[in-house]
């Protein structure tokens, strides 16, 4: 009987220090879901903050180009607003349309193009993006690695004994999925 009670006890202590390891375990991935997702949060802040000084840039060019300047700065105010990360990715894809428009009148402006203040914009820009599609893939992988993690068994036992949600990824919308047409 003794050995018995001392078998049951060694189980339950294992099952005990298992849960609590799986259950760490889920905190740490959410928590990086939280970090990617700030990362994420820090570039377009800094795209925010950019454009601005682009339109400032571009205002002495095109004064008649008031639509497109109106968009960018629209799309900035969505931007900056935006709170979930659907919401952010839907103002990311509309910022990234306006400033599509605005380096597209760029071209109409020889001179416009030529200003080293847009030159350095653009460039700060491009960077910018770059930045941008770099964090959003680290947060997509790890947002696999977490929502991979709260399915699987045993995880998922714990999972939703404590309420553990699937997080969203970071979508591209359809108009960003399209190919890009150049023409000379």
């Amino acid at each position: 009987m003794e050995t018995t009670v001392l078998i049951i006890i060694g189980i339950l202590v294992f099952a005990l220090l298992a849960s609590l390891f799986l259950y760490n375990t889920l905190i740490v991935a959410r928590t990086r879901v939280e970090e990617a997702w700030s990362g994420i949060e820090v570039q377009l802040k800094r795209r925010a903050n950019l454009i601005p000084n682009l339109v400032e840039a571009v205002k002495g060019y095109v004064k008649h180009e008031k639509t497109v300047l109106e968009n960018v700065t629209k799309a900035r105010s969505e931007l900056v607003k935006a709170s979930s990360p659907k919401d952010q990715a839907v103002a990311n894809n509309m910022m990234t349309d306006a400033l599509k428009s605005i380096f597209a009148v760029a071209e109409g402006y020889p001179d416009l193009k030529a200003s080293e203040n847009f030159k350095t914009l653009q460039e700060e820009l491009s960077d910018t993006e770059t930045k941008i599609s770099a964090s959003r893939n680290f947060f997509n992988s790890i947002v696999l690695d977490f929502n991979t993690k709260i399915k699987v068994f045993p995880n998922i036992l714990l999972a939703q004994w404590f309420r553990f949600q699937p997080s969203e990824f970071f979508d591209a919308d359809e108009a960003s999925l399209k190919d890009i047409q150049v023409k000379f």
